[in-house]
């Protein structure tokens, strides 16, 4: 895809879930600053207009905040619907959304919780990923990233059964997309990060120090990620890329 000089009505446009915090917030403000128009979806709306907030004022205009739980199906056709009436199009899709749960593993995991995690991490990703997909085809144009978890390759105890199981998921359905919709001009991309110094790591039994944090990647390491599969040329795909902290 290539790079916009200026936001305009020419300019691509990204659907960031989880634009919030985090990865996802990185990723939008990258994005913002190559030209792009974003669309930022999450369940916060205080917390998307915060992301807004710390891009420049001249180029506000070209963002526009969707408050919704990808969870929701409803609510994510809804959420398509209204994206693709603001800006015409959407040329890349990325999945940053996703939590874990304290209790995590095969002992204490509730069933409520597993339901709720694969409900974020895996099924909200499915949703917009069907809910985009005839616009996308239509254009014979987009990309489609997920930000995913080397839990995502290998399962580990430090992530939990829900959050292996639902990244294992997301790799099929990237993966999937690469199989059926390489013939329609579409592309998929995993990115399977190690630990990451965001929110989620409260999340954990025991969240980690300061000194560890401190050596862990940053959420704009993996919008630099992010920026590298969705720019692209057309011609190329980078189908997963796992990327860890020296």
């Amino acid at each position: 895809m290539p790079k916009k000089t200026s936001a305009s009505l020419l300019s691509p446009v990204a659907l960031v879930t989880g634009a919030g915090s985090g990865v996802g917030r990185a990723v939008a403000l990258k994005l913002a600053a190559e030209g792009w128009r974003v669309a930022l979806v999450g369940r916060r709306p205080e917390a998307l207009a915060a992301t807004i907030a710390l891009v420049p004022a001249a180029s506000r205009k070209f963002l526009r905040a969707f408050a919704c739980d990808i969870g929701d199906q409803p609510a994510v056709t809804a959420l398509a619907a209204s994206v693709l009436a603001r800006f015409g199009q959407v040329d890349a899709f990325i999945n940053a959304a996703g939590t874990n749960t304290p209790r995590r593993s095969w002992s204490e995991l509730p069933v409520a919780a597993y339901h709720e995690l694969m409900a974020a991490n895996l099924h909200g990703p499915f949703y917009c990923v069907q809910a985009l997909l005839p616009a996308m085809r239509a254009r014979r144009s987009g990309t489609f990233v997920f930000i995913n978890s080397e839990a995502g390759l290998k399962a580990s105890p430090k992530a939990g059964v829900a959050y292996v199981a639902s990244k294992f998921g997301l790799t099929g359905l990237a993966q999937s997309l690469n199989a059926e919709e390489r013939p329609n001009g579409l592309r998929a991309c995993s990115i399977f990060p190690g630990d990451i110094d965001t929110d989620i790591l409260n999340k954990r039994p025991v969240p980690p120090p300061p000194e560890a944090r401190a050596k862990m990647m940053q959420p704009a390491d993996i919008a630099a990620c992010v920026w590298l599969a969705v720019s692209l040329p057309p011609r190329a795909v980078v189908e997963e890329l796992l990327v860890r902290p020296l």
